[in-house]
């Protein structure tokens, strides 16, 4: 590794130009297929400005062909360069935030390499990119616009070179860690963790979204929940037809203080400090129809919500179930003391939702196989098994876990 750079690197970075046309299009796409080694490819969403999670900007870099800046909403179709690169193994830091934007127009990976996983995986301390490439590159990063609005028109040429830079070292990083990873014996960990990513099913929508504001724990009654789901879905409508970020119009907090005001007109409602925002008193309409509506439906909410976790937290187990309090312990322990060994980050060797699930269920036979079925039904990976269902085995079937097990059956024949 060189000595990191003591200027930032962007400094001398030449100018960056956007691609808008698909005749330039079409000619970027030659070069990125005559070019050789994987393929580099980032995209700048604009979160917390823009209701959408689309891309408004996608990077790609190769060897020998550069770095391409495109503008998808003016490209449209990016059919060519899927054609051109879907064969190749794709490069990205954190690929699980840029996929799901990337196959919106239809750039879907077949291989990939995660920086930012692997660097997790090689047990690094901090894995963000700019971390990853002055420990392994030795170059410094000037991270400056990763939270910038990214649909701005036109782009600002420091935010241009900034989206290169992201694409431009992911090559050479990625030979750098796939070294690290190979003399830790962890390339097939690796390669497990990045296939996981790439074929992950996307998360089923929220049954009640709504029940996600920030400070819902402080509503009291279900007349006050009314209103919270009243406001948030009006909300909601609202920033789909602007296209602007939820918490731009009015912020949670907002909702929440007109909830549990209870306002009883539109004067009362105006007149609540606490309702803020940008469209607070513009649409004041459209806010008080909502909170109208919650006021007098006959649809009350429940006061716990459809599709919340099934499991208590692990605080309360002590008192709900005692014995898979104990298992858990066991196990967690045991699960740890094996991620420190490997040095890989605890949710990365098993996530905790899998480890919570099998100590409150286990197997009805604990044994190393029964645990080993239950692991890959809770879809871990091979090495992921390989690697704690013996462990987890062992912890559940300790003297002292049996023993608490035991007693807790005894009191109460519902509690295994």
């Amino acid at each position: 590794m060189t000595d990191a750079l003591t200027v930032p690197f962007e400094e001398g970075h030449d100018a960056v130009k956007v691609i808008e046309s698909r005749d330039d299009y079409l000619e970027a796409v030659a070069a990125i297929a005559a070019g050789h080694g994987p393929v580099a490819v980032d995209a700048e969403r604009a979160s917390g400005y823009r209701y959408s999670q689309r891309a408004y900007l996608i990077q790609v870099f190769r060897r020998d062909a550069g770095a391409f800046l495109f503008d998808p909403i003016a490209i449209g179709s990016f059919q060519e360069l899927q054609d051109a690169i879907v064969d190749e193994e794709w490069l990205f830091h954190a690929a699980s935030q840029d996929l799901p934007c990337l196959r919106e127009v239809g750039l879907v990976p077949t291989r990939i390499f995660d920086t930012e996983l692997g660097a997790r995986i090689a047990g690094f301390p901090r894995v963000g990119l700019g971390a990853v490439v002055e420990q392994l590159l030795g170059i410094t990063l000037a991270k400056a616009h990763s939270a910038a609005d990214w649909s701005t028109r036109p782009l600002p040429q420091s935010w241009l070179v900034y989206a290169a830079l992201d694409v431009e070292l992911l090559p050479d990083l990625r030979d750098a860690l796939a070294a690290v990873l190979d003399e830790a014996g962890k390339t097939e960990i690796a390669r497990q963790e990045f296939d996981a990513v790439l074929h992950r099913a996307p998360k089923p929508a929220r049954a009640e979204p709504w029940r996600r504001l920030s400070g819902m724990h402080a509503l009291r009654g279900t007349r006050a929940l009314a209103i919270a789901r009243s406001l948030w879905t009006a909300r909601d409508a609202f920033a789909q037809e602007t296209d602007i970020a939820p918490g731009r119009i009015i912020p949670d907090s907002a909702i929440v203080a007109a909830a549990a005001a209870a306002p009883e007109s539109r004067k009362d409602l105006a007149a609540v400090k606490a309702f803020t925002g940008r469209a607070s008193r513009s649409e004041l309409d459209r806010w008080w129809a909502a909170v109208d509506e919650g006021r007098t439906t006959e649809d009350l909410p429940r006061l716990r919500g459809k599709g919340e976790p099934t499991l208590p937290p692990p605080r309360a187990w002590a008192d709900r179930n005692p014995a898979a309090d104990r298992r858990y312990k066991a196990a967690r322990a045991a699960v740890t003391a094996r991620a420190e060994e490997l040095d890989i980050p605890l949710e990365n060797l098993l996530t905790p939702d899998t480890l919570r699930t099998i100590s409150w269920e286990p197997p009805a036979t604990v044994s190393d196989e029964s645990v080993a079925a239950a692991l890959v039904a809770l879809d871990a990976r091979p090495w992921q098994v390989e690697a704690t269902a013996s462990l987890i085995a062992s912890a559940f079937t300790a003297p002292a876990v049996v023993a608490a097990a035991q007693d807790s059956s005894a009191e109460d024949p519902a509690v295994s």
